[in-house]
């Protein structure tokens, strides 16, 4: 049965006459609807966050968190379900995503509670004084956020749980496509003690509302994460205030001639496969070095074909849907393409509504659009390689700079990838996307601008140094 949610203004629950209906992409039936708000709507979140209201004390901020990763796990299941309902993803998946949420909520209670002060004494130079300076962190005036829609849950946690820890108020506009967990998110944030005027959650038009949260000079820092073009379009609307942007990324596997095959076909398929591919660190070229091409070819398509496609809500399905069928189209036109452009059709390449399967492409040409471009979705494009040396030429002529990930027993190769490959992150023996939820993450030129994502990170960036100095001595 379809469910009915209000959007968020400063904890008050609005309804309007205009709603936002979501399908389940499997079979286009309406998961539900959220109430979309208006202009007046954002300047009263607006005029709520700003309004002048006490701070909350650290271990305020801390129980909240702690409070909210237990209600968040008493829910895991209600919200797994709704993820799949809404983005179809397979429901192993968004159990997944459910317990990494939780863990995003323990790690900002925790940096709650560390102190993020510096003390500097001014008497070690001669120009020196008797005095000592003293930093501390204020939080931002108020925080704009935009996320997408592969990770419902977990990229809104990902904004709003460091912005709480820090203690800025926070604007967050849900992805229209998967906007319903997020909504039972902030419910179960306010549940756990979350003040109203904290945060803020709504869906609206573009020109009405999101444009203009963007462009408003009262909000201080705008955190997006989504695609390359409409990042650098929020980043020309933003203006002088801080902006962090995690945007696409089409991470190579790059599998050497000494790598351990059966751990490499492994880290291929989960990294290709997981998430129906729609992660911005997923496998999207695998690049193995030709003396093994071969034999790891043969080996990854029996390997890919455990990954059954399918109906989200089955256990036994590990691959559910894209997010809806116009995304499936375009995987199913890039796949034709690359065959047209010479590459080999190992697996897959089928497509039945919004279900793209799992698919294999051997040999494919390096100037086909699957590989020059983000393919979000479940293709695994096998490109040979001559070296380690020919794939970073590679990967660092293109323009993104997200991450990557080397299969190596060769501890010169791994540190030279690490040094070389211009990307956030290079993973060795593992696939690009591996983190945990505190440490930092983003990306180089069209990937984001260098700042990074990550619970601690997040809530630096959320927050300014205040600088003080007094007589000491």
């Amino acid at each position: 049965m379809a469910i009915e949610l209000p959007s968020y203004i400063a904890g008050a629950a609005v309804r309007t006459n205009r709603w936002l209906d979501v399908y389940y992409p499997w079979d286009n039936s309406l998961t539900g609807r959220v109430a979309m708000v208006g202009p007046e709507h954002l300047n009263q979140a607006i005029e709520a966050a700003l309004a002048g209201h006490p701070p909350l004390t650290r271990y305020q901020r801390h129980d909240i968190l702690r409070k909210a990763a237990g209600l968040l796990a008493e829910h895991r299941e209600e919200l797994a379900q709704l993820i799949c309902r809404e983005a179809g993803l397979c429901i192993r998946e968004t159990m997944y995503e459910t317990g990494r949420s939780s863990d995003v909520l323990e790690f900002a209670a925790m940096e709650a509670l560390n102190d993020d002060g510096q003390v500097f004494s001014c008497d070690i130079s001669p120009q020196g004084k008797a005095r000592k300076i003293f930093t501390f962190r204020q939080p931002v005036q108020l925080v704009g956020a935009i996320t997408p829609f592969n990770h419902p849950l977990n990229q809104v946690a990902h904004k709003l749980a460091p912005a709480i820890a820090a203690g800025a108020p926070i604007l967050l506009k849900p992805s229209e496509k998967t906007p319903l967990t997020s909504i039972r998110f902030c419910e179960i944030l306010y549940e756990a003690g979350l003040l109203g005027w904290m945060l803020s959650m709504f869906v609206g038009d573009i020109d009405e509302v999101v444009a203009p949260m963007i462009a408003d000079p009262r909000i201080e820092l705008v955190s997006f994460t989504g695609s390359v073009a409409v990042g650098k379009h929020i980043a020309s609307m933003a203006g002088y205030k801080k902006t962090c942007l995690e945007l696409g990324g089409n991470s190579p596997l790059i599998i050497l001639e000494d790598a351990d095959l059966d751990q490499a076909v492994t880290l291929a398929a989960e990294g290709c496969f997981r998430n129906s591919g729609q992660r911005c660190t997923a496998v999207k070229r695998v690049l193995v070095q030709e003396s093994i091409h071969d034999e790891f070819s043969r080996r990854f398509v029996e390997k890919a074909r455990e990954y059954v496609a399918g109906d989200p809500e089955d256990p036994d399905t590990r691959v559910g849907t894209v997010i809806d069928e116009d995304a499936a189209r375009v995987l199913e036109g890039r796949v034709a393409q690359a065959v047209a452009d010479g590459a080999e059709l190992l697996l897959g390449g089928g497509r039945r509504g919004a279900l793209m399967e799992p698919t294999v492409l051997d040999r494919v040409p390096r100037t086909t659009p699957m590989v020059v471009e983000e393919s979000f979705g479940p293709l695994a494009p096998i490109i040979p390689v001559k070296d380690l040396d020919d794939a970073i030429a590679w990967y660092n002529s293109g323009p993104f700079g997200l991450s990557s990930a080397v299969v190596t027993n060769n501890m010169d190769a791994a540190l030279k990838a690490v040094r070389e490959l211009r990307c956030g992150t290079t993973n060795i023996n593992e696939v690009p996307g591996y983190r945990i939820e505190s440490s930092p993450f983003g990306g180089v030129k069209d990937s984001g601008l260098g700042i990074k994502e990550g619970v601690v990170e997040t809530i630096k960036f959320m927050s300014n140094v205040k600088t003080f100095s007094l007589p000491w001595g």
